[in-house]
């Protein structure tokens, strides 16, 4: 896929906390593909931390503060998982809003592992079909999804994922949304 997302921006939004291979790995793969990335955050860190196994993980770079960040600025939001980032953004009135500008757009929106929550808070899980990490099953149910146990599950304009084993089919089903 070299080359086929090129003139493609992605954001990224996370927060400390994220499972360090969610935000890496899809950067790296859909950069690869010729994407330009944004890692958005809140507040006014020039940095974010991530978790790894049972610590805390290497710090990533925040390219953009999420109060100046507007949804129609690029074409597909990633939402990496973690427990600690996707908990802290859902109570975040900002992040939650970015996330429902997404949606109201009809561009991609791929979320994997603890990252659909956000999708629970947005309001964009209701009615949809999704994966996440297992024990959102119940959450997503009660938000109106329909949870599979699949590697990757698109519906529309949501791509979800259950875990960082699933990160090259999530990137893979990314980089499609982008170019169809």
């Amino acid at each position: 896929m070299a080359h086929a997302l090129d003139g493609k921006n992605v954001a990224i939004l996370a927060t400390d906390g994220f499972e360090q291979s969610e935000l890496q790995e899809p950067k790296r793969l859909l950069e690869s593909w010729g994407a330009t990335t944004t890692v958005i955050a809140p507040g006014d860190s020039a940095t974010i931390r991530g978790w790894k196994d049972k610590d805390w993980g290497e710090q990533v770079a925040v390219d953009q503060p999420l109060a100046s960040a507007r949804a129609d600025a690029y074409d597909a939001l990633v939402l990496p998982g973690g427990v600690i980032n996707p908990d802290a953004l859902r109570i975040d009135a900002q992040a939650v809003a970015f996330i429902q500008a997404f949606g109201a757009s009809g561009k991609p929106v791929a979320a994997i592992c603890h990252g659909p929550w956000l999708l629970v808070e947005s309001g964009l899980a209701k009615g949809r079909a999704v994966t996440s990490w297992p024990s959102l099953k119940t959450d997503l149910g009660n938000a109106g999804a329909q949870w599979r146990d699949a590697e990757v599950v698109v519906d529309g304009n949501l791509i979800t994922s259950r875990k960082p084993d699933d990160i090259p089919a999530f990137a893979d089903a990314v980089g499609k949304a982008l170019v169809g």
